[in-house]
């Protein structure tokens, strides 16, 4: 099983190179300053390496939900009963959350699946992939069995096939979960190696002893199990969860099938983390939504090399950035596919030749 995922990781394609290059010559050819739409640029030439077109339509939506218990909630980490879990992951369904209120507002689509709740979920909206009854707590025991991390990130690269096959253009990555940014930072400090002051958030919000105790437990979780920075899986599988995991197989299902996918928030990051560690291809793949809250947000988004496209201090999850993500997105294709360029407008830009050639002097960046 796990040779299987393995192969199909590194079958992963970097980006097309030249589509991007045919990319950056009609925006230096569209009709406007050099850069004067910034990272709307910037993303549309990053669509052209990941769809291998320069014109791109984004008009299916999907945001992918991946919904588990964590153990580690025994150990008072969360302010949040686990049973949350359950009613916001039915809620989702029935666009009553953050995340689905505003899918349903926008028109897209929402694919929850349960891979871990600790609970029978009585709802035929949810996809049942569930591994086990919640992971294990992680201050105790290993979160999960290798075999069932591997099996969680192929579960989600199902989940990505199954957007590709149905015409699905760009999918985002979110999560239902009590007490995983408790696993999220646990996951981080592995693989980054960093201190658990460094990445540990108050998550849903906890009064100073409890952000004590929880930031306690996961530098005594580390310390037991030791997983390994260089080995995902073992990471994973030691002090993750089954969101997390299943999280990380979507992106790399996105980048699998020339997908473009979005990062929600911390949780989201330090999945797509996780995946970048099994294929460094993944990373051009990679659409940030919004700067989450959460403290290691930044250090997961440094490492991968991203900059978010929105500062709005959210820190909810279950996918929240992913509708505002796919706006920034489409806005970036309606630019690429519609504004004319000099030639069009019938504008001799031969102005600009100055401006080219000394632009980082001409708009301050030097």
């Amino acid at each position: 099983m796990e040779k299987d995922l393995l192969a199909a990781i590194a079958a992963i394609s970097p980006p097309d190179r030249e589509a991007m290059a045919r990319a950056e010559k009609r925006q230096a050819a569209l009709a406007k300053p050099p850069g004067s739409l910034g990272k709307l640029e910037e993303l549309s030439v990053r669509l052209a390496g990941i769809t291998g077109k320069v014109i791109n339509h984004i008009g299916k939506t999907r945001i992918i939900v991946l919904a588990a218990d964590n153990g580690v909630v025994e150990e008072g980490v969360s302010s949040a009963p686990q049973s949350v879990t359950l009613a916001q992951t039915v809620n989702l369904t029935r666009a009553l959350t953050g995340a689905s209120s505003m899918a349903a507002y926008f028109g897209d689509g929402l694919v929850v699946a349960d891979v871990g709740v600790n609970a029978v979920v009585d709802c035929p909206a949810v996809l049942d992939r569930k591994i086990a009854m919640g992971t294990g707590n992680i201050a105790r025991e290993p979160a999960m069995t290798r075999d069932q991390a591997v099996r969680a990130v192929e579960i989600g690269m199902e989940l990505a096939r199954d957007a590709k096959n149905d015409g699905v253009d760009i999918i985002g990555v979110g999560e239902m979960g009590i007490g995983n940014t408790t696993t999220s930072a646990a996951v981080l400090a592995a693989l980054l190696s960093l201190s658990v002051e460094d990445v540990t958030g108050r998550g849903g919000g906890l009064t100073d002893d409890g952000f004590a105790r929880k930031k306690a437990v996961i530098a005594s979780a580390l310390a037991l199990h030791r997983p390994d920075p260089g080995d995902p899986l073992d990471v994973l599988g030691k002090v993750g969860g089954f969101d997390i995991a299943a999280m990380c197989g979507v992106f790399l299902g996105a980048a699998e099938c020339s997908l473009p996918v979005v990062i929600d928030g911390f949780i989201s990051i330090v999945a797509a983390l996780c995946a970048a560690r099994l294929c460094e291809n993944v990373k051009a793949y990679l659409i940030p939504s919004h700067a989450s809250f959460e403290k290691g947000y930044a250090a997961a988004a440094e490492e991968l090399g991203l900059q978010p496209y929105l500062l709005l201090d959210m820190r909810l999850g279950e996918g929240s950035g992913c509708p505002l993500a796919f706006r920034v997105v489409q806005a970036a294709c309606a630019v690429m596919n519609g504004m004319a360029t000099f030639d069009g407008a019938g504008i001799n830009d031969d102005y600009l030749t100055e401006i080219r050639e000394n632009e980082d002097i001409c708009f301050g960046r030097s």
